[in-house]
This record gives C-alpha cells, structure tokens and sequence, in this order.
C-alpha cells in the first residue's frame, strides 16, 4: 500500500524523554514500533535533576551523571541495533523546562514521554511534567502510561 503521505515524512525527528526508571520500557517499546513504521529519527533525552545537575549544569560530575550518561548510551545502542537512527542527549535542571526548551531551540515533529503520576507532592501543585510540556509546545505529543 502506497504511503498517503507520498514518501513525506510525518514524523521524521521524535524526542524521546526519558526518566531512568522502569517506566521508560513502555515507550521505549512503542517508539521501536511507531519509529520503524514512519522511518523516523530518535532524538533520546533525559533531564539530569539531582542536586549536582541543578547546581552546575553541564559541569556538574555525579555518580547520577555517569549513570544517566551510561544509560542513555545502552538506549541508543538498542534502537540503532534494530535499524533506527538515535543519538542521545543529557540536559540538566528542571525536566519539564529543560525538555520545553530543547524542543523550541531544536525542534522535532513528535515527542513521546511515558506519565505515571506524581513524582512529588509538589507535582500536584505545579503539574506533571508531561501536562506542562503538553501546554508549551506546538509539537504532538504522545503519552503513554507507564505499566
């Protein structure tokens, strides 16, 4: 069957947030399918928040840093291992702010970040990270909750 959308690509860039935890297996799994079918590009990004992170951004050096680094690179090789392309990016401070200014300073046509609820108290106060990136971008973006 012909593509409808003649070769273009709908979702040629997708920004995948990552958080670390278990959680990320559901949208990793969902984006290795969604990615395969529409030839897309993966762009994995995780917000190093601990106090270093916040503290000295890019100069910050933690045991998290390495981990976060460590783990981001393992994703990479797993997608680019079943033929999609993705490089990994680490972003340090606020999740929400961090991942609304990488998608408006870099662009994407898709991102995808699993939910699961409130992390901290403070979330309910201030809102999930995935409704506040939900509200400060025009890219589509695709929640998957968490299993």
């Amino acid at each position: 069957m012909m593509d409808a959308y003649n070769g273009a690509n709908m979702y040629e860039t997708i920004l995948v947030t990552l958080d670390g935890t278990p959680s990320d297996r559901a949208i990793i799994e969902h984006v290795k399918q969604l990615a395969k079918l529409a030839h897309s590009r993966l762009v994995l990004l995780h917000v190093a928040d601990g106090w270093a992170a916040r503290t000295y951004g890019r100069d910050a050096v933690s045991p998290e840093i390495t981990e976060d680094t460590a783990y981001l690179e393992t994703v990479r090789a797993e997608f680019e291992a079943v033929g999609i392309p993705a490089q990994a990016e680490l972003a340090y401070g606020e999740p929400a702010d961090e991942i609304i200014k990488w998608v408006k300073e870099k662009g994407c046509d898709l991102v995808a970040m699993s939910t699961h609820g409130h992390r901290f108290l403070a979330d309910v106060f201030l809102g999930t990270t995935a409704s506040r990136v939900q509200h400060s971008i025009s890219a589509p973006v695709l929640l998957l909750r968490a299993k």
